[in-house]
Formats: structure tokens, sequence, C-alpha cells
């Protein structure tokens, strides 16, 4: 074969394989925020947990509404250490649609440190107790603080990992997510 058959040949193949992957795609697949992933780009696992008083809150039900998820415990200190700045933040963004979901790791702290805690801090955002660890594990926790900015679409903005959380950076992710 000559090399100009070759080349004819090649462009064939090439232009086959393109023509198949373009006939056969599917429009309307997307993977962003359609499959439930705790990180950036995804929409966030669902979960119903419930406050000390028995109210329940599940995520799904929040969409329309920027979310903080924040897991955390009162053994820790960088969870104690933000806890203020995100009092502040709420006080100052829950009129405009945001809200905070604080998740106490209480299969792994003291369920009874929770309420005295919250109100040594004067938290009025609503504390959730994360009894089984089934939420932990769909949400990877590897190290506590983690908080997971989440969109009013319902997809995770952006993910903080350790803490404490400044401020300045609550702000511009919370800025971020009431778009």
């Amino acid at each position: 074969m000559i090399q100009s058959q070759r080349i004819t040949l090649y462009l064939l193949i090439l232009i086959a394989g393109a023509s198949w992957i373009f006939i056969s795609a599917d429009p309307s697949a997307t993977t962003v925020g359609a499959i439930s992933a705790p990180q950036a780009g995804f929409a966030a696992p669902d979960f119903t947990l419930k406050t000390p008083e028995g109210e329940e809150y599940t995520l799904s039900e929040l969409k329309g509404n920027a979310v903080l998820v924040n897991l955390w415990a009162t053994w820790c200190p960088p969870c104690r250490a933000e806890m203020p700045a995100i009092q502040k933040m709420y006080q100052e963004y829950k009129d405009q649609g945001f809200i905070v979901l604080a998740l106490n790791m209480t299969y792994q702290d003291d369920p009874f440190a929770v309420v005295p805690f919250a109100k040594e801090y004067g938290l009025t955002f609503p504390i959730l107790l994360e009894e089984t660890s089934d939420v932990a594990s769909i949400y990877q926790l590897r190290s506590l603080p983690s908080s997971y900015f989440i969109n009013r679409a319902g997809i995770i903005e952006e993910v903080v990992i350790g803490g404490p959380m400044s401020e300045a950076l609550l702000r511009t992710r919370i800025e971020s997510i009431l778009k």
C-alpha cells in the first residue's frame, strides 16, 4: 500500500470514529450536579436528621436556599473557634435565604454536651444530631470540622476541610452560594 492510500485510510477511520461518537452521544446526559457526591460540582448527598428537640430537617427540602452544612463536635477546638463566626454570618444572611445546618457528630461526641454548647455560644441555627455515622459516611468525613457550601440548586460549590473558618472566608463563600 502506498503512503497516500494509507493516509486516506487513516483519515476515513478517523472520520468514521468521530461520526460514531457524535451520533451515539446522548445530548441530555450530564454528570455535573446529577450525581450525588460530597465534592464541588456535584449534588449534595441528601440526609434527614433531627434536632435535640426532635424537629426533623431534610437537606433536599431546603432547595432554593443557600445552605452551609457544617460537621462538628463539641470537643473539637477548631469547631469551637469557628462557631461564633458561623453564628454571626447566619444572623447577617438568614433573611436572604441562607441556612446553616450544624451536624453534631453525636456518635463520637457527648450527646449531653450539645445543648449546653449551643446555649454557651448563643447558636440560633439548627443543630442536628448525627447519631449513627451514616451521614458522616456519605459525606466521607475525614476531619472535623468539615463544611459544605451548597448553592440554591443543591449543588456543592465549595468544601472546606478543617478550620477554623474566618468571617472573611465565610462571607465570600456565602455570597457566592446566595447568587
